[in-house]
């Protein structure tokens, strides 16, 4: 019988984008033959998507799609980097983001009408895959920016940002605006959505730091206030320095244009999801072990 070796895996699961142990027990069937074992892949229909649930998926694609007043970002994972690219995982996270957008954003309704095409793209490429994550947003004008694109409209950052107002110089700075949001990472749009607790937590670290230590009260007090400005300028996308004129905030560059945020959402791919840190070398070597 012919040695199943690693790179013979590696080179089945490149051609084919089935699971490694998919690969490995069809190439023991076929005796090491590439070319039939991917017959054999293809022919067993690989694995059935319940046996991938339990596998964590931290890649994928982060895509964003409009009509008219609304806009949606969603976020569809999978196991591997390498399935990003593979044009049926591509294919899906499109028809998922058409249908969330169809549906107005609304997460369980979605899932419920895509879980069988995800199944079934489970069960064809062999990898863990779920729909992570729907955000919407709604105005007058929807603008979006995908960061590291993979392909036009997908990528590692997604971002939507709907800004109200009938001047036509929105436009200019719109997608601007969606493109700051990537780069800045705001987490609230105006002062007034911040969090009290936040505030507070802020506050004390600052006090606790050391820095106001045996000031006046009043130096103190304007002390805490000016870093409670610094946050603002910080986390909040009203306040922030504009990324492309940081002479001014974001809300003075939408207002001269004639506009008013009405909200933003975006997403960074996978983050939050603990990885796996093995490489697919390591994991091909360890199994073979």
């Amino acid at each position: 019988m012919a040695e199943i070796t690693a790179k013979l895996i590696q080179e089945l699961r490149e051609k084919t984008s089935a699971g490694m142990m998919d690969c490995k027990k069809a190439l023991i069937e076929t005796n090491g033959d590439i070319e039939a074992a991917a017959d054999w892949l293809r022919q067993k229909g690989i694995v059935k998507a319940a046996s991938k649930a339990g596998r964590v998926a931290a890649s994928g694609l982060v895509t964003v799609v409009k009509c008219d007043n609304l806009g949606c970002v969603v976020e569809l994972n999978a196991e591997t980097d390498f399935v990003a690219k593979n044009d049926k995982f591509q294919k899906l996270v499109a028809d998922v983001a058409e249908k969330a957008l169809e549906l107005k954003g609304d997460f369980d309704a979605t899932l419920a009408a895509v879980k069988d095409d995800i199944a079934a793209t489970i069960s064809t490429i062999g990898e863990n895959m779920n729909l992570r994550r729907i955000a919407k947003v709604s105005g007058d004008r929807i603008y979006t920016y995908i960061h590291n694109a993979l392909v036009p409209g997908m990528g590692q950052i997604g971002v939507a940002v709907a800004i109200n107002g009938d001047s036509e110089k929105i436009d200019e700075i719109g997608n601007k605006i969606a493109m700051h949001i990537a780069a800045n990472k705001p987490e609230y749009m105006t002062i007034a959505d911040v969090d009290p607790a936040a505030v507070e937590r802020e506050k004390k670290v600052f006090i606790e730091s050391g820095a106001t230590a045996g000031k006046p009260e009043q130096v103190v007090e304007k002390m805490v206030n000016g870093r409670i400005q610094k946050y603002y300028a910080e986390t909040v996308l009203e306040e922030q320095p504009f990324v492309m004129d940081p002479s001014k905030t974001v809300k003075q560059i939408v207002e001269e244009a004639g506009g008013k945020l009405a909200g933003f959402a975006y997403y960074v791919l996978g983050e939050g999801i603990q990885k796996r840190e093995d490489n697919l070398a390591d994991e091909v070597a360890k199994m073979l072990g």
